[in-house]
């Protein structure tokens, strides 16, 4: 099994990142021992994929407080936590996860404060013991919350595969887009969990992977990924898909998410909207495969979902190599939105549900 994201050893350990930025050409591992490196890797997407990131940060807010003084521990709390959420803004599960370890904090904040005061008005060395002792305490709940959610993302997209498998049927060409698998959770992968699962239920299908503009996440790792799985894999053009369809070569699509709207819109890497617009067109069964953690409650529909821009050089190049004119211009979001309407079911941890909207 592929692990994009590894805590080594026990409290005092370290996370440990597969760069994906180096694939398929190169495997290498980023060491993190200070939260500036995990948001970094965020930001630049070494590690990516909606659940991933978001494991990656839980562990990202414990090695930063983990750093901190109990002096400075109340104002640093904040100032990891917004660096954190701030590092990429459409995936949900990012900030879901951020906020999820630091509430640990504020059920302990009560003692801290306490025991802070205690120092304070009697600076003496049992004072010092207590306070020391109450931080220690609360970075060691930070610990263990950040390995709940690790521990629960491998069993979710356990179960993502299990309930999304029982869609494939002997002989199905499905398409994919981007990358929703090993290397973007803790586990089997969100939308190529159902892919994994199926096989080893012994069904025989095909799977083309769009290779997704302007970062090539299917080209360079989810064909690489579904190979080491010895998945039947074809990769294709984005532009290819219409043709595909138009000639009844795909019989279903599965892709993953990075939020999803109260209604059932469904933020996804760019080009998700006109993939599933063309699957609507034709007829073609289009299913969205995340767990319920990428779900926000708080946005009525996907007007509200913030969509990240990023560079324009991720468009007039490919790592060193320029393929467009010097000093061009390029539009580059991240991310559209699928209207409910387009998805004919959402794949979660606890089954298949329909989309919302009216």
């Amino acid at each position: 099994m592929i692990k994009a994201i590894e805590w080594i050893g026990d409290q005092n350990g370290y996370l440990k990142l597969l760069d994906q930025t180096k694939l398929p050409l190169k495997t290498e591992y980023i060491i993190c021992k200070n939260v500036d490196i995990v948001v970094k890797a965020i930001k630049t997407l070494q590690v990516r994929g909606a659940p991933a990131i978001g494991v990656a940060a839980a562990y990202g807010f414990y090695i930063g407080m983990r750093q901190t003084s109990p002096k400075s521990f109340n104002k640093q709390l904040d100032i990891i936590k917004d660096k954190l959420i701030s590092a990429r803004p459409t995936a949900v599960n990012l900030a879901w996860a951020v906020k999820r370890v630091s509430s640990r904090v504020s059920r302990q904040k009560s003692g801290l404060r306490f025991a802070t005061h205690e120092l304070t008005s009697s600076p003496t060395k049992v004072g010092t013991s207590l306070r020391y002792a109450r931080v220690d305490d609360i970075k060691k709940e930070l610990f263990k919350e950040a390995r709940r959610i690790h521990k629960e993302d491998i069993e979710t997209c356990r179960n993502l595969g299990e309930h999304g498998a029982k869609l494939i049927k002997n002989g199905m060409r499905i398409l994919t887009y981007c990358n929703a698998g090993m290397l973007a959770t803790a586990g089997i992968g969100t939308a190529l969990a159902i892919f994994y699962q199926a096989k080893r239920n012994g069904k025989k299908f095909k799977v083309y992977s769009s290779e997704t503009r302007p970062l090539l996440q299917g080209a360079r790792l989810t064909t690489w990924e579904l190979q080491q799985g010895k998945i039947d894999v074809t990769l294709i053009c984005d532009n290819m898909i219409g043709k595909l369809m138009s000639d009844g070569e795909i019989d279903m699509v599965a892709l993953g998410a990075d939020r999803i709207a109260s209604n059932g819109d469904t933020a996804n890497k760019i080009g998700t909207y006109q993939v599933a617009v063309l699957a609507h067109h034709h007829k073609i069964p289009f299913y969205v495969v995340a767990p319920i953690s990428t779900f926000d409650y708080s946005i009525k529909s996907g007007k509200q979902i913030p969509i990240e821009f990023r560079i324009p050089e991720e468009v007039t190049s490919f790592r060193e190599c320029r393929t467009a004119p010097k000093g061009m211009k390029a539009y580059n979001p991240a991310f559209d939105v699928t209207p409910a309407k387009f998805i004919t079911g959402i794949v979660t941890e606890k089954g298949i549900i329909k989309p919302n909207a009216k």
